[in-house]
Order: structure tokens, then C-alpha cells, then sequence
């Protein structure tokens, strides 16, 4: 897919998108990443439309060719204390510290932007809505988000097996919402979310 000029700027752009806001259990995954313009990536679009295999074989490639790329979360207590938005802003803004470059410009899919004031002052940010689907860096950090929180849940599956993690990623499935009622939360659910509270 061709993705459009629309939101070039000049300096370094940060794309960041996040990965896990709807599902019951799990963290919260953000990711910022900076492409290099001089080596595009073929491919990049809105994680949700591509396959596993294909948004793994992107994810490595993203990792391999950015200047630069960032992952980080917010964990289920962190969702429970200051509720999902806000936990998602926290997950981006950690995201972008964790560059090993600093961006000048910030382009966030959605409709808001995380707090972009740091130590080193004020970073420009436009947050985009369908921004995943329009620039290519918003992609990437789709795509890395995604890949990264699915790896986190497959992990949880080997220690909370009874949940079936590695099969819905912490969503609320019909499965998920059986083996909850069956079995109740663990400490990877968001207490917070009425599925969950109402299966304690």
C-alpha cells in the first residue's frame, strides 16, 4: 500500500501507536519508532491488517533498518490505579523516552497525545486519527506494539495456563470469559474491568 506524504515534516519523526487498551488481562504495549526515510520499509500498514507471520517478519525488519525504536507498557496495577487512557499515555510517553534519539516531531494514531514535555523540553506532536493506516512510522510502531504485547501474553500462557493467554491475547473471548468464571482472576487481569470484577 502507498502511504501518503501528508504528515512529513522536517527533523526526525517519531511514529507511536499501542497495542492491548480493549483486552481484560495483560499490559498495555506502546512503541515508538523512527524510521530512516532513506531506507523505506515495503509493506507497512495498521498491524490489525496484516498476518502474524507477516507483522513478525516486519517487526524484524523494523528493528533491523530504523534509526531507531523503542517498546514499553503499562502492567495491569498500573491500568487498575489511573485507569486504561491514562495508563496508555504513560505506556507512549515510555515509549518515546526509550529512543536512543530524540525525535522532533511526535505523530501518535488517535486523537490524543500523551504529555510530550521532558527534560530536554517540549517535543511537537499531531496525534492522527487512522494514523496506523497513513504513515509509515505510525505503522512500524503498530506493528511493533502488537508483536511485542502478543509475545508477552504467549509468555503468560506458560505461567497461567488455565486462561488459554496464547489464544486470545488477554481479550475478552468467549473462552476467556468462561475460564474466568471458572477459575477467577489471576493477578494479570485488570481488576478494574467489569468482566473481571464481576468474576472475583
Amino acid at each position: 500500500m502507498q502511504q501518503a506524504n501528508l504528515f512529513q515534516t522536517d527533523g526526525l519523526i517519531a511514529g507511536v501507536d499501542e497495542a492491548g487498551r480493549g483486552p481484560l488481562a495483560g499490559p498495555v504495549v506502546a512503541s515508538a519508532v523512527i524510521l530512516d526515510r532513506t531506507a523505506p520499509i515495503a509493506g507497512l500498514r495498521d498491524s490489525k491488517k496484516l498476518s502474524a507471520a507477516r507483522r513478525s517478519a516486519l517487526a524484524a525488519e523494523i528493528k533491523r533498518h530504523s534509526l531507531a525504536w523503542s517498546v514499553a507498557w503499562a502492567d495491569p496495577a498500573e491500568i487498575d490505579a489511573v485507569n486504561i487512557l491514562a495508563a496508555t499515555m504513560l505506556a507512549m510517553r515510555r515509549a518515546i523516552l526509550g529512543l536512543r534519539l530524540r525525535p522532533d516531531t511526535v505523530l501518535v494514531d488517535g486523537n490524543r497525545l500523551p504529555n510530550l514535555r521532558f527534560q530536554h523540553g517540549l517535543i511537537g506532536g499531531r496525534a492522527i486519527i487512522g494514523g496506523d493506516d497513513q504513515v509509515a512510522a505510525i505503522s512500524a510502531a503498530s506493528i511493533l506494539a502488537k508483536t511485542s504485547r502478543d509475545a508477552v501474553m504467549i509468555a503468560l500462557d506458560r505461567i497461567y495456563p488455565r486462561y488459554e493467554f496464547a489464544r486470545h491475547k488477554g481479550y475478552g473471548t468467549v473462552v476467556h470469559r468462561e475460564r474466568l468464571r471458572e477459575f477467577g482472576p489471576c493477578r494479570e487481569h485488570r481488576q478494574t474491568f467489569a468482566p473481571v470484577r464481576t468474576a472475583s
